[in-house]
């Protein structure tokens, strides 16, 4: 739980130096920091008792000494004291998606807005237009922003919510009194968000259950402390729900408290026209209330008729339909990912070195990564010039002599610039194995612009798929406007695969566009966006969203080996 709370202060100490305009170097340090503290799947008070804090990627022996500072106090010196040269109202303004450290000091100070709640009523009733230079456009993306950052301060992102569910399950599971335990809700389903996580157990002992639970160290508040229910709050502000359910009726609680309510209301009508009744205890006939099944949760469904459902698609799309037919698609599974296809390495704003990332990809079992470091013009991410590319085409040519169980490929993350041109000329595209078209500015153009922007790319012959197409950061920004079904004709004339993006804050194509790519014979490629060894276990997330958007293996295109999948890209 301590690595998310460190992160967020990492983050506000660089907001803060930001207002001061101290060093952008030590801002970016701090920032980096974060991400990577943020994205470490192992518990950063493990790492620090270990000794092993500057083994993390951007951590040096002074970052270290303040991670250790609040393991051991609970706070940061250097923080309480920047907090403490900075207003409360620049520091609540700040946490608005769009309002920067330097916006939120001139709302602050010049026009004395005092919280967010007071900036709002401000913006909505024109008294911060056309004063200090603050246009139309600004009043309403501060507004958007502010409805953003509600919306988002109501959910938690899935990586997140994973996180704190495997830390409490984990936790319980070691108990000798708990004997099943299981994630449910939209949590279990893989939603991108959740609102609050809820976890099954059986148990012979339901109140020490609760009892462990109720005083676990995540514990902020305790909401319900009941015999079989309890209910908490975490130092995350995560609501986390417990049931202890009885072994004979756990699948059916199973099936019942994983929804989604429309998927429950649906297979509950089903029960009703076949003479049964189906609730979170079992699965009964109506006349008799005999108990026929309960205790399995594909006894559910065997008992409707139906083929077993995936959690990730009962949302009640026509998922039952098809189960009702037996033609429920073949998901694809984490096991069938055959390489990353999105990789940063140290030379732009990676942490690992092509022999790392090599390294670490054949110990998951890929046949292939692709180095795609960002293109020049993203000097902020360390954007490569042309010829420092092409030296690592033939690096990476050499290297491949090394390894014998995976093929590196070189490729690049290109910048799609205002005009829809790419950040590098032909001459040195055409030299690379894969191209990824990828916007990072002028977010706020009109939908026509965006749109026309990633068209003009896929054009190209040269661009093999476009990354993370919507622009969103979950928690940051919201997804710029483009013309979706233009996007995915264009993608399907030009063989142009659509990313699906497995950074847990973006999940960019998310499930609906996923499918609709689906639908029109788009292929989708889902990628892990990695910087650090940690964010390649980001795959996971990918292929849940791919799940969501009900993709087989035949619709991801790096599914496909080594040699197929060349011989994809060739055409």
């Amino acid at each position: 739980m301590k690595n998310s709370e460190i992160a967020e202060i990492f983050n506000n100490i660089a907001d803060i130096l930001e207002i001061k305009e101290e060093n952008p170097f030590r801002i970016s340090a701090y920032r980096k920091a974060a991400q990577n503290i943020e994205s470490l799947p192992k518990d950063i008070e493990t790492v620090a008792r270990k000794k092993k804090l500057t083994a993390i990627p951007g951590i040096g022996k002074d970052l270290a000494g303040k991670i250790e500072e609040y393991i051991s106090k609970g706070k940061i010196k250097l923080y309480e004291d920047l907090k403490r040269s900075v207003s409360k109202p620049v520091l609540e303004l700040m946490a608005i998606p769009g309002v920067g450290p330097k916006t939120a000091k001139l709302l602050s100070e010049k026009l004395k807005v005092h919280s967010i709640k007071d900036l709002e009523k401000k913006a909505s009733q024109g008294k911060i237009k056309d004063i200090f230079g603050i246009k139309e456009k600004t009043v309403t993306n501060i507004l958007r922003g502010i409805g953003f950052l509600k919306k988002s301060e109501e959910r938690t992102h899935l990586g997140q919510a994973i996180k704190i569910s495997d830390e409490i399950t984990s936790r319980l599971k070691k108990l000798s009194e708990v004997k099943k335990a299981s994630p449910a809700g939209s949590l279990r389903r893989m939603k991108e968000t959740v609102r609050d996580i809820d976890i099954l157990i059986t148990s012979n002992k339901p109140r020490k259950v609760m009892e462990v639970f109720t005083r676990i160290p995540q514990v902020k508040e305790v909401l319900v402390h009941g015999p079989t229910k309890s209910s908490i709050i975490t130092r995350n502000n995560v609501q986390v729900d417990v049931r202890v359910v009885e072994p004979s009726s756990f699948g059916s609680a199973l099936c019942y408290f994983t929804g989604s309510k429309s998927h429950n209301i649906a297979l509950r009508k089903m029960a009703v026209e076949k003479g049964l009744k189906i609730n979170e205890y079992g699965v009964f006939k109506a006349k008799t209330n005999k108990r026929i099944a309960g205790t399995d949760e594909k006894d559910i469904y065997k008992a409707l008729n139906l083929a077993y459902v995936p959690p990730e698609m009962r949302e009640d799309r026509g998922e039952i339909q098809l189960a009702l037919k037996n033609k429920l698609p073949r998901l694809v599974e984490l096991k069938d990912i055959k390489g990353d296809i999105h990789v940063h390495s140290k030379n732009s704003d990676g942490a690992l070195s092509f022999e790392e990332i090599a390294s670490t990809c054949q110990g998951l079992g890929y046949e292939y990564v692709i180095i795609t470091d960002h293109s020049q013009t993203l000097q902020v991410a360390g954007g490569l010039k042309e010829k420092d590319l092409l030296k690592n085409v033939e690096k990476i040519r050499k290297l491949n002599k090394k390894f014998k169980k995976i093929r590196l490929l070189i490729g690049s993350e290109v910048d799609i610039l205002s005009d829809g041109r790419l950040d590098y000329k032909d001459s040195v595209l055409k030299e690379l194995d894969f191209v990824i078209g990828a916007i990072h500015s002028g977010f706020k153009q009109s939908r026509e612009v965006l749109t026309r922007r990633i068209v003009k790319a896929m054009e190209s012959r040269y661009v093999n798929m476009i990354a993370h197409p919507t622009g969103r950061l979950m928690g940051v920004r919201d997804s710029y406007e483009i013309d979706l079904e233009k996007v995915l004709k264009v993608a399907k004339e030009t063989n142009t695969a659509l990313e699906i993006n497995a950074y847990p804050e973006r999940l960019d194509l998310d499930d609906n566009a996923s499918r609709r790519a689906k639908e029109v014979g788009v292929m989708l490629g889902i990628a892990t966006d990695a910087h650090t060894k940690e964010q390649f276990q980001n795959m996971a997330f990918g292929v849940s969203v791919a799940r969501r958007g009900w993709l087989e293996k035949k619709n991801v295109l790096n599914t496909f080996g080594l040699e197929s999948f060349l011989k994809k890209l060739k055409k």
